[in-house]
């Protein structure tokens, strides 16, 4: 990397914090026998040499173990999250503390790179120009799935030529549910080539009763939360703008939240109590009018809406009206005829919708046959509606303000971030521990680093079977073992605070201007995690 800025020149001095029990040499210590979250039966008989490992831990002890020297191989899965450099980092630092002719090599372009054999040794050249730093350019990324017995195959023919022992897959639950059937493949052909997996999203939905939090997800949401508010504070200036703000959160809601309770907005939608309460588009359009209304009364006609991604889809009437369009346009390219086919329920939904945004739910499906959410700009849906509900207000007598509305969307400015302290070493640790996972002989775990609300010293190492996570669900007409996402939870603490407050920032001016990421300075500035981090571990 050449023509660093003085930001990069900086980071790269940065040490990130490890927990103790990681530094010098590791004792494990194994707990209870795991099953799976749900479907145990089904998951114990597709996995049945990695089904019911025990979680285990890492303990500092001052016995170090001598380990033949192994190759290792690294591969980024899926979409990029700040903190996937750090993460290989770790890895890095870790396989070279146990035997210094350790070697580590990345597979380019993500689990392509290991079907068509495409990658580089990386060295400590390499990796000291990437510590610290966002993005995954360091070996590059891809989505395609490691889910068929010849990619299996090709994968073992190029781990044997390099020597590879160890596979380390950073991803997220569909790229961790690859590694763990890779696992199990590679112990039913008994190759010698263990799988290590480390939670990776930046939507946060990789989390569970032992993953407290995936990497990237503190870095985006804060990122998002400097812009919006920088917004916010210019809407508090000029006094005259609503911003309609989507940020990146297809399957779950979990930015929208963290970036509301960072930020207080007049309006936050959480996708998952809208499908919890049946809420149509009508209702969540009336509800962001009312507060318009309201917020005008006192003068006030500006404000600011958090609406996430995947919203659409969360609302029952959409959600149908989506299905039947993905089937009927599955079989008639003319979209005329198609939408002449829809219910009669669906057909009224689709009527009253502005025609830019019906016209946005026919284009192009993506691979799956289905319409491509992303594309659909749920913002400018919702000011359209607005405003139309406004004027009817209008003329009732039921609101006397001006509503002028500007849209945004906030997703790539959030995914390649230079990630925040906590990102930097929590994905340092994750790497590094990955290493002991793998000199402990283990294959079918992810990479867990535990207790992250405290100083990083207290952090715990552990690893926990990828199985433990899994359920059965429908994907492209099969059943299917995978991951199961984490949405926002109606009664967890991050929800039940926000809930408790939103009808208050809703009408005041409450705004907080959370500022950039800093990098130095005190730690309660620098090093603090997410505020649903911080109210998840202050419940328990």
């Amino acid at each position: 990397m050449n023509n660093k800025s003085a930001l990069q020149i900086a980071r790269a001095a940065y040490q990130p914090k490890l927990p103790k029990a990681l530094k010098g040499a590791v004792a494990i210590k194994e707990g209870e026998a795991t099953e799976s979250v749900a479907d145990q039966a089904e998951i114990k008989k597709l996995f049945p040499n990695t089904y019911g490992m025990p979680v285990v831990t890492f303990a500092k002890t001052c016995r170090a173990k001598s380990l033949p020297a192994m190759n290792v191989g690294v591969i980024l899965s899926g979409g990029q999250a700040p903190g996937g450099h750090n993460v290989i980092s770790g890895l890095f630092d870790g396989l070279k503390a146990m035997n210094k002719s350790n070697k580590l090599y990345g597979f380019l372009g993500g689990p392509s790179g290991l079907i068509e054999h495409k990658y580089i040794e990386l060295t400590s050249d390499i990796i000291d120009d990437y510590r610290n730093t966002g993005g995954f350019d360091i070996i590059g990324s891809g989505r395609t799935k490691l889910e068929k017995q010849d990619q299996f195959d090709s994968g073992i023919e190029i781990c044997n030529q390099l020597g590879i022992k160890a596979l380390v897959i950073i991803g997220g639950d569909d790229s961790n549910t690859n590694a763990c059937v890779l696992a199990e493949y590679y112990l039913q052909k008994q190759c010698g080539i263990q799988v290590i997996g480390c939670p990776k999203t930046i939507d946060g939905d990789l989390k569970n009763s032992q993953i407290e939090t995936s990497f990237g997800f503190d870095t985006a949401c804060k990122v998002y939360s400097e812009v919006i508010g920088n917004i916010m504070r210019d809407a508090n200036s000029a006094k005259k703008y609503w911003h309609f703000i989507k940020v990146m959160g297809r399957s779950a809601s979990h930015i929208a939240l963290e970036c509301g309770l960072q930020t207080q907005p007049n309006v936050c939608i959480v996708s998952e109590e809208v499908e919890a309460k049946k809420m149509t588009l009508a209702q969540i359009v009336n509800d962001i009018a009312d507060k318009v209304a309201a917020r005008a009364a006192r003068g006030n006609n500006f404000g600011v809406a958090i609406i996430p991604e995947g919203l659409i889809e969360f609302i029952p009437e959409m959600n149908i009206l989506i299905s039947e369009l993905n089937d009927l346009l599955a079989k008639e390219s003319d979209v005329k005829k198609a939408v002449a086919q829809l219910s009669a329920a669906s057909a009224a939904v689709y009527a009253s919708l502005p025609e830019a945004i019906a016209k946005q739910l026919t284009l192009e499906r993506d691979p799956h046959g289905n319409v491509q959410v992303s594309l659909i700009e749920t913002e400018k849906l919702l000011i359209e509606m607005v405003k139309k509900r406004l004027a009817a207000m209008k003329e009732e007598g039921k609101y006397d303000g001006k509503f002028s509305a500007l849209g945004h969307f906030f997703g790539y400015e959030g995914r390649c971030a230079a990630p925040s302290n906590f990102d930097a070493d929590y994905c340092y640790s994750l790497g590094y521990n990955a290493a002991q996972l793998i000199g402990s002989g283990k294959t079918g775990y992810m990479s867990l680093i535990k207790n992250t609300t405290k100083s990083s010293d207290e952090w715990i190492a552990a690893g926990v079977p990828i199985t433990m996570m899994m359920n059965m669900e429908r994907r492209h007409g099969e059943m299917k073992p995978v991951i199961r996402k984490a949405l926002v939870e109606l009664d967890g603490a991050p929800f039940k605070f926000f809930a408790a407050n939103r009808d208050k920032w809703a009408i005041e001016t409450a705004y907080i201007y959370p500022g950039p990421i800093q990098y130095f300075g005190p730690s309660e500035v620098c090093d603090q995690p997410t505020k649903t981090l911080l109210l998840e571990q202050s419940s328990k």
